[in-house]
């Protein structure tokens, strides 16, 4: 079976999480990616020693690249970079700020040289203003984008438990290398792309920063709550079980009065009455929730709450995850065994795509570098 981008070429000097996971998508999608490491390998290779004695961020994020062991202050290494580039549809790299371009791989310059092609760089605030020397990594831009200010627990700003920085800059690079490549397909030029984690980040932020902007008050870290709809939070069931429920309009709360709370008369009580009243009310309704949720155990609670056609879900640990009924699963071959991925998000018609082994560091030296400088001796 053919994929979407078999035939591309794509060259990255990419460490940590932002890049890697903008050219794991490319190579699910068929693209043939050659990582540029270092002799050590990219840092992230010893994050943890989770799969095998590898990195589970490694493990995940490149799968399908060939390794290229090689040093870009090199001039025989960088010759052999540049040789690949000639050839090459895509260029990424997410090297400290200026770096790339010290060592001669300018991407304007590049796209002058290779006017096919499309380069990417990713940064942490974009390539002016004061920020942009800074080294910047996902807990330090989840900080200054004010993601931390809106995430956790009243008593205290709170980490997003995953990447969501690296995350959210990659998918933006990858859709944005996508739709160059349709419009390659149209004038035959390529472009130059530019994404930063703040920007990123800053672009999901975007319904805080209108709220405050508009009301002059940001939303409140609420934990498990919602700052703007009640109910919409977690509860306890006589069990200990936690589950989260979300009312979304005056429909749903009634519903849920009647078949969850056996109390129809509910919506029509003075601070029950709409969801702004609610929501002034929070603590008097979340307190009458919460006897009823503590009166039932987990099987119960599921039972009368799909009986009110009501949104819930429980609050798994990670553990809980990984039997998870809904979790789908791909396996991926590493140099020290198989590992079991939770398996990309989009399921296609015709099937999943054949997903490449993570590489050991510089697999793919030798042939690499027999390839492309044989093929400019010919």
């Amino acid at each position: 079976m053919g994929r979407p981008l078999d035939g591309m070429l794509v060259l990255t000097l990419e460490q940590a999480v932002a890049a890697p996971f903008c050219s794991a998508r490319l190579a699910d999608a068929g693209a043939r990616v050659i990582k540029v490491e270092r002799a050590e390998g990219d840092f992230a290779r010893l994050y943890d020693r989770a799969v095998h004695g590898l990195s589970s961020y490694f493990v995940w994020l490149n799968r399908g690249k060939q390794s290229l062991v090689a040093d870009i202050k090199r001039a025989e290494d960088a010759a052999l970079l540049h040789r690949i580039l000639a050839r090459a549809d895509v260029f990424i790299q997410n090297l400290a700020p200026g770096a790339a371009a010290r060592a001669g791989f300018d991407s304007a310059a590049l796209r002058a040289q290779h006017p096919r092609l499309i380069t990417l760089d990713i940064t942490g605030y974009g390539d002016s203003g004061d920020y942009a020397t800074m080294k910047a990594y996902d807990l330090l831009v989840q900080a200054e984008s004010g993601l931390a200010s809106v995430t956790g627990l009243p008593a205290g700003p709170g980490r997003v438990g995953v990447s969501v920085c690296d995350i959210a800059c990659g998918m933006a690079g990858n859709a944005a290398i996508l739709e160059a490549l349709i419009e390659r397909g149209r004038t035959g030029r390529g472009k130059g792309l530019k994404v930063s984690l703040f920007d990123g980040m800053a672009d999901w932020m975007n319904v805080p920063l209108l709220c405050f902007e508009g009301t002059g008050i940001a939303p409140p870290r609420m934990g498990l709550a919602h700052p703007s709809i009640c109910p919409y939070g977690a509860f306890a069931c006589a069990d200990g079980a936690l589950v989260l429920i979300s009312i979304q309009n005056e429909r749903e709360w009634a519903v849920f009065c009647t078949h969850f709370l056996d109390e129809p008369d509910l919506p029509q009580r003075q601070g029950f009455d709409s969801n702004v009243n609610r929501c002034a009310n929070r603590a008097h309704v979340d307190g009458h929730i919460a006897a009823a949720f503590g009166r039932h155990d987990r099987a119960e609670v599921t039972a009368r709450l799909r009986a009110a056609n009501t949104a819930y879900g429980f609050v798994n640990d990670v553990a809980a995850l990984a039997r998870h009924p809904a979790l789908r699963r791909i396996t991926v071959t590493t140099p020290g065994g198989t590992a079991s991925l939770a398996a990309p998000p989009v399921i296609a018609s015709d099937g999943a795509p054949p997903l490449g082994p993570v590489p050991a560091i510089g697999a793919h030296t030798a042939a690499i570098r027999d390839e492309f400088w044989e093929t400019a001796e010919q």
